[in-house]
């Protein structure tokens, strides 16, 4: 199973750009579709992004298409999250989760490994 640390996280204000990393250890990391979810106390976890093993496909949710943007660098085992043009509501923490199915997944279900969180905090 690969284990999975997030970086990058901080405070930013509106209007800013972040990027997040995914740093994976373990077996066969490119064999991994990777996710990124976001959660604020007393919400549920919620689906961000997510790229495939290949690197070849990603999807995004609504509430960030056309924003945030996903690269993997396989042989670094790291995958990145772009954020621009950050706003207040998407102040959350952001975790990378990791899955070997054939699809991608919007459900945290069907996610196996996932890392501890990285704080984006959006001020005004």
């Amino acid at each position: 199973q690969v284990q999975l640390v997030e970086s990058g996280g901080g405070l930013v204000q509106a209007g800013d750009s972040l990027r997040l990393s995914c740093a994976a250890s373990g077996r066969a990391f490119s064999s991994y579709n990777i996710a990124w979810f976001r959660q604020v106390p007393g919400k549920e976890r919620e689906f961000v992004a997510a790229i495939t093993d290949s690197g070849s496909i990603t999807v995004f949710a609504d509430a960030v298409k056309g924003r945030f943007s996903l690269s993997r660098a396989s042989a670094k085992n790291l995958v990145s999250l772009q954020m621009n043009s950050l706003k207040l509501e998407d102040t959350a923490v952001y975790f990378c989760a990791a899955n070997s199915l054939r699809a991608l997944g919007h459900l945290p279900p069907a996610y196996l490994s996932w890392g501890l969180g990285t704080p984006v905090p959006v001020s005004s």
